[in-house]
Formats: C-alpha cells, sequence, structure tokens
C-alpha cells in the first residue's frame, strides 16, 4: 500500500531541452569504439586514425582523393524513366524523384576523366547513398561509355564499386548491364589499355559477379564486405556457420581473388603504380573505331 512505502516518480525528461554539444562535430569508430573530431577524420580520408576502420565515402569525394586537381564530368544528365513502371512498397518513379531529391544526383555513378598522378585517366565511381549503388540502365550506360571514353582517348580506366547489386525495379534490363559493361571491357582489353576494378565496402551482387572482378588488377579496401549473395543468405542455404572473416578483402585476397588490399589514404599511390606498370607493360597498338553502344529503347532521358 502506498501508505507504507514510498512511491518514487520517475524523472521527466526536460522538453526541447537544446544541446550545448553541436550535432553531428564526433564519430565513434564501431572497430575500435574511439571518438573522433569530424575533422580530424576528414583529414585522414575517412579512415579512423586509431583502428584504421574505413568509412564509406562518397563518389564525389571518392574522386576528389584520387585525381590531383580538378576533372571532367561526363553524362550528368542521364536519368532513368522507370520503363517497367515498377511499384513494390511505393512507385519506383516515387523513390526515384525522392533520391535525387536526397542525394543531388540522377544516379549511383560519376565518369569523370582527370590526371592520377599525372596519368590522364578515365575513372567511374559508385555512389551508395543512391538506392544502395544499384545497378540500372543508367550506371550500365554511364560506365560503358566511360569504357569507350577510355578506348577513344587510349586512356586507363578506373572503376570504384560500391553497390548492392543490380537494380531490380528496372529487371531484365538491370541484368543486361552486366554483359554491356563486360562487352566494352573486353574492347578495352583487345585495345590493350589497363583496367584497375576497386572494391569498397560493399560490393556484392551483380555487380561483384560482373565488372568489379574483372579488372587487370583487382585492389580492394581493408575489410570491405565482397560477395555475391550476403552470407546471411549463404549461411541458411547451405545451413552452415560461415568462417570468420568469410566475404571480408582479406579473406578473399587469400584465397586469390583479389590482387592487393589497400589502405584508402595510400590507394591513389598505388593505383599510380599499376597504371604506370600497365602503360609500360602494354604498347600502343592499332584500335578498331568503338562506336557508342545504343541505349536501351526508353530507358534513358536526357531532360
Amino acid at each position: 500500500m502506498a501508505w507504507f512505502k514510498r512511491v518514487r516518480k520517475p524523472i521527466e525528461p526536460q522538453a526541447n531541452k537544446e544541446s550545448r554539444v553541436p550535432e553531428g562535430l564526433w564519430v565513434k569508430c564501431p572497430s575500435c569504439a574511439e571518438v573522433v573530431y569530424n575533422k580530424d577524420l576528414a583529414a585522414t580520408s575517412n579512415v579512423c586514425p586509431k583502428g584504421a576502420h574505413h568509412f564509406r565515402i562518397g563518389a564525389a569525394e571518392r574522386l576528389r582523393l584520387l585525381f590531383d586537381g580538378p576533372c571532367q564530368e561526363y553524362d550528368q544528365h542521364l536519368q532513368s524513366t522507370d520503363p517497367l513502371k515498377f511499384v513494390d512498397t511505393k512507385p519506383y518513379r516515387k523513390r526515384l524523384d525522392a533520391t535525387i531529391a536526397q542525394t543531388g544526383m540522377k544516379d549511383a555513378v560519376v565518369c569523370a576523366t582527370g590526371q592520377i598522378d599525372g596519368i590522364e585517366t578515365s575513372v567511374a565511381a559508385m555512389e551508395y547513398t543512391f538506392i544502395g549503388g544499384s545497378m540500372g540502365v543508367v550506371v550500365g550506360e554511364k560506365i560503358t561509355r566511360a569504357i569507350e571514353r577510355g578506348i577513344e582517348r587510349r586512356l586507363p580506366v578506373v572503376i570504384v564499386s560500391s553497390s548492392g547489386g543490380a537494380r531490380m525495379m528496372e529487371g531484365a534490363l538491370s541484368l543486361m548491364q552486366m554483359a554491356k559493361i563486360s562487352a566494352a571491357l573486353a574492347r578495352l582489353d583487345r585495345a590493350r589499355l589497363p583496367y584497375v576494378s576497386v572494391l569498397t565496402d560493399p560490393t556484392t551482387g551483380g555487380v561483384t559477379a560482373s565488372f568489379a572482378m574483372l579488372g587487370d588488377v583487382n585492389i580492394a579496401e581493408p575489410k570491405a564486405l565482397i560477395g555475391f549473395a550476403g552470407p546471411r543468405v549463404i549461411e541458411q542455404t547451405i545451413r552452415q556457420k560461415l568462417p570468420e572473416g568469410f566475404q571480408r578483402s582479406e579473406f578473399l585476397l587469400e584465397r586469390g581473388m583479389l590482387d592487393l588490399v589497400v589502405d584508402r589514404r595510400e590507394l591513389k599511390a598505388a593505383i599510380a603504380r599499376v597504371l604506370r606498370f600497365g602503360q609500360a607493360s602494354k604498347p600502343k597498338s592499332a584500335v578498331e573505331p568503338v562506336a557508342a553502344a545504343a541505349a536501351v529503347p526508353g530507358a534513358l532521358s536526357t531532360s
């Protein structure tokens, strides 16, 4: 009874009390639990200075880290027109519009040319925040054009992958991009021009199953998740516990699926060494003119 027992009232939170510490100034490292000041993190290329955890970065930041200076972006106007009129939890058109407004990008890849340690290079960098970096018709077209730009101008090609796989809201049209990009890379190989594939966290699905693993040299960032199906799906399928570090870049390096695992702060120098080696070992040869691959009718818009 309340007569013989003190009833403790819960402490009511003060409404609308402003914090004296501004939000977004500090980040907690998921690897070492160190609290890092945002400006210090930016100074180390978004790599934790203590635990070396590689935080995810966007395509624009990726290009800034790779290029020596200003770069020329291409095909930024390309945008999907929702060819299948797809609807899941909400219409694909609305999902696209919301993501475009949120990210300020038309789709999940940025393609540009610029110099990497003095070497003119065609680079495509994927953006994971745009519908999980999924590969639809626009992504496939832009990467194919970046490869063909390299062939026409005798430039090496670097593709930085960060993707959940093919964009299923575009159905079979998205799966066709796997063959389309792979065919362009075959033409790049016949032109005897180097292709460096950089795999970051995460690189999965149809991207891994196609161009991400086709590089003359495949480089990954430390502890990046790389695979086709996710670990949870594989465990449920085979009914077995997966080994420690399964589908992480170090695990794949030990089994010969990758050539290098490189810290992001040393990535630019590593790519430059590979490109110089490729230039020295692949003499120039006559190249057949390559016509631009035709886009799937109704899949692209220049508006």
